[in-house]
């Protein structure tokens, strides 16, 4: 009866009947509330990503998100590695500005050391990325980025905001930025440092793809820290420590090329999934014409 509500409830979701759809959800997930079969896992998700489709359509009913929230954590205590379900519950909290839940969330699941290394850098990069925009805000202004002629050329000058406040905010922020990046980046696994040496064509598709996933967290991961290190060196010009400004950027320079080296890894195997993929309509399309002139 389960396996019946769902592919019912599936029908129905794309059909865009989605309280049909919850409904029947509902009634799956009832009936292993503690997610001991296959059934009951997926019901839970399908439960939750109904109503949260259902906030989609109506974002002017927050019960709706909310609602969705509690069942998104229904999901993930039975599988604490349910990284989409995670990322939904973020999502929700934004949505509804909740910016203290929002923080707590994915503090918590930076913090749980039972999920899987690259769902922490994620979340921690998360967590970053708010630091990187704080310290922006304050240095990237026409009040703090002044241009400048160097060597005859345009350059970009660094200076104070008159507000101390904000000066001291940006440091905090940068502070807080770089020790949650640095958490992230030292979570990478060996699989990650090595992926230069990949070759995409020898492994199978699900390889690809698991790969992939392992390797866009630390991806991310790698160019908010150069981002930061960058915020750390105009804070350095800002307080006249050009020694340090100077071995700032030079630090974000080689940060910056091994950023753009996992880059390059990644982009490699979404390459190989596209041209498989491609290949594999092609060839479909190429039967079905074959058939059709029989």
């Amino acid at each position: 009866m389960s396996r019946k509500n769902l592919v019912d409830g599936s029908m129905a979701y794309k059909e865009r009947k989605f309280e049909v759809a919850e409904d029947l959800f509902r009634r799956a997930a009832a009936r292993d509330p503690q997610g001991a079969t296959e059934e009951g896992k997926i019901a839970q998700v399908f439960l939750a990503r109904t109503l949260h489709s259902r906030y989609i359509g109506n974002r002017g009913n927050p019960q709706l998100a909310e609602h969705a929230i509690r069942e998104y954590q229904k999901a993930l205590s039975v599988n604490k590695n349910d990284q989409s379900s995670y990322k939904a519950v973020a999502s929700l909290f934004e949505n509804l500005q909740k910016n203290d839940e929002w923080k707590k969330w994915v503090t918590e699941r930076a913090a749980a050391a039972d999920i899987k290394p690259e769902y922490r850098a994620e979340a921690l990069t998360s967590l970053a990325a708010k630091q990187n925009t704080c310290a922006n805000e304050v240095s990237d202004t026409p009040e703090t980025k002044k241009t400048i002629k160097k060597d005859g050329k345009d350059a970009y000058q660094f200076v104070k905001p008159a507000n101390t406040a904000d000066f001291d905010r940006m440091k905090v922020c940068i502070e807080e930025g770089r020790r949650l990046i640095q958490q992230a980046v030292d979570l990478e696994p060996d699989a990650v440092k090595s992926a230069g040496s990949l070759n995409p064509k020898s492994m199978t598709d699900e390889q690809l793809k698991s790969t992939l996933d392992l390797l866009k967290p630390f991806e991310s991961a790698r160019s908010y820290r150069a981002s930061l290190i960058i915020q750390s060196s105009r804070l350095a010009e800002m307080e006249g420590r050009n020694e340090d400004r100077d071995r700032l950027k030079d630090e974000a320079d080689k940060a910056k090329e091994e950023f753009s080296a996992l880059s390059e890894a990644t982009r490699n195997l979404q390459a190989e999934i596209d041209a498989r993929k491609a290949a594999a309509e092609e060839a479909e399309n190429a039967n079905k014409a074959a058939n059709a002139k029989k």
